[in-house]
């Protein structure tokens, strides 16, 4: 049976009612995504192993449970992509890596399992740049990723590959991770919806799996969260992804969040567009003002104030390289050799660890840091910003033209990092288009634990602006 191309774009709470409705089956709609991926992922190189036996057999289990042979999980039947990083049973997970080009994982991360438990079917796994560290996502064992909205452009990093999936359409959710900005970036770049959950919300073991364990500042700030096109499904995918597992010792008890019970009036925004030292496309500035009025016309108050995110950006430097980059040589020692230059680069060789002392200070001052935002968010429990500087940007670009002046690309990535640093939920919305016809975004963050009031926000600039558009596939 051929179904309707908007089956592909249906958000996920509408295509697991229509399971539940017998509507179709999953086994018709496992079969339908995989075929989607067979037929358009080729010039977008999205996803990079499909998982299709396995699925077609989880699928006619969760056919006999739908129809009344089992309990109906809350996720049954659904498809869903998983992020190259994340370890998934039996499937491989390279880490974009040639040491790890056939690293094959006897067990699912906790935030798969998950998944899985609630239901879903892991259908394919998507692309990531090389170590997961870039912006671009490009590697040298199943090349790069491009945009679907322009081939020439990148799709984001490092969740790149998960992104531009969710947006041609060839999945209805997703996972992905985020250190600076690699769920909320990629998400900005390819126009679909991204959450960055509090740091302890979710459990970070089986992310960079090859690696026995993450060292202590990447470990600090990065999150595993969802993906999707709409923000309700977010809201639905972190519910059942959340809370403390053995694995993960950092990871604490949390409410589940229901946006809906949230009261406008009472949530006063913070809008701001520029800090740190590389300003922002002037289009971006325009859409978060537009977002900005849009949430006033919703009985948001909002206030145009600077929060203090520039120290942010100096600690999350600070912070992720006190160890000179020690940790990571360590674990991945004669790996480096078979990667590309361009990480190669960006690693480099590893200078003197911080003492103990050193890095003691460091931490105090970021602790600080985040006090003093915790002080401000006690009177704007939201911030309104910018996701990245840009929208996307071309392939291989280092430095990117802003407002007539040349930036590296990565400092543009000050407004996702922040975030990272404080640990607080982040929210990239897609609010329109550049005069390029790429798509815009705006970042909304919360205080740390505040996902139910960062949903709630979202979703009011996604119906007001519009939210999530297909992207012009041929």
């Amino acid at each position: 049976m051929k179904f309707s191309e908007d089956l592909f774009f249906a958000p996920a709470a509408r295509l697991l009612a229509q399971l539940r409705s017998r509507e179709l089956s999953a086994t018709e709609l496992v079969d339908q995504f995989i075929e989607r991926i067979e037929s358009i992922n080729r010039p977008l190189n999205a996803v990079i192993t499909l998982v299709e036996e396995r699925a077609i057999l989880e699928a006619e289990e969760s056919d006999k449970r739908l129809l009344g042979r089992g309990e109906i999980r809350p996720l049954e039947g659904l498809p869903v992509t998983i992020k190259d990083s994340v370890i998934t049973q039996g499937v491989r997970s390279t880490w974009g890596m040639k040491h790890f080009e056939n690293f094959v994982s006897q067990t699912d991360a906790p935030i798969v399992a998950r998944l899985r438990a609630a239901g879903a079917i892991v259908i394919a796994k998507t692309n990531t740049p090389e170590m997961t560290m870039d912006y671009d996502c490009d590697n040298p064992v199943f090349g790069r990723t491009n945009n679907p909205w322009k081939l020439d452009r990148v799709p984001g990093g490092s969740s790149g590959g998960e992104a531009a999936a969710l947006a041609a359409g060839m999945s209805p959710l997703g996972i992905g991770s985020d250190y600076r900005g690699s769920i909320r970036v990629p998400a900005a770049f390819c126009g679909v919806v991204g959450l960055k959950p509090s740091w302890g919300t979710i459990p970070l073991a089986g992310h960079m799996a090859p690696a026995p364990a993450s060292p202590p500042p990447p470990a600090a700030m990065a999150t595993l969260g969802p993906m999707g096109r709409y923000i309700d499904d977010l809201t639905l995918a972190y519910n059942i992804v959340k809370g403390p597992h053995p694995s993960w010792p950092y990871t604490v008890p949390s409410p589940d969040a229901h946006p809906e019970r949230v009261y406008m009036r009472n949530v006063r925004c913070a809008l701001f567009t520029e800090a740190c030292e590389v300003p922002v496309a002037r289009e971006i500035r325009d859409a978060i003002h537009a977002a900005g009025r849009a949430l006033q016309k919703a009985g948001v108050p909002v206030d145009e104030i600077k929060p203090p995110v520039d120290e942010g950006e100096r600690l999350w430097w600070e912070f992720q390289g006190a160890d000179g980059g020690q940790g990571l040589h360590e674990v991945l020692g004669e790996a480096l050799k078979h990667s590309r230059e361009r990480l190669r680069n960006a690693v480099g060789t590893p200078c003197p660890s911080k003492s103990a002392s050193e890095f003691f200070k460091i931490s105090f001052a970021r602790d600080a840091w985040r006090v003093q935002l915790a002080e401000f968010m006690e009177r704007y429990p939201i911030i309104l910003g910018p996701v990245f500087c840009t929208t996307a940007f071309p392939h291989e670009a280092t430095q990117l033209e802003i407002e007539g002046k040349s930036y590296a690309h990565f400092l543009a990535g000050w407004p996702a990092a922040w975030g990272n640093c404080a640990g607080v939920p982040g929210i990239s919305v897609p609010v329109g288009r550049d005069r390029d016809g790429l798509p815009i975004a705006v970042q909304v963050n919360g205080r740390a634990f505040g996902e139910e009031t960062v949903l709630a926000i979202a979703k009011v600039i996604e119906q007001e602006l519009g939210g999530f558009q297909r992207p012009p596939l041929k």
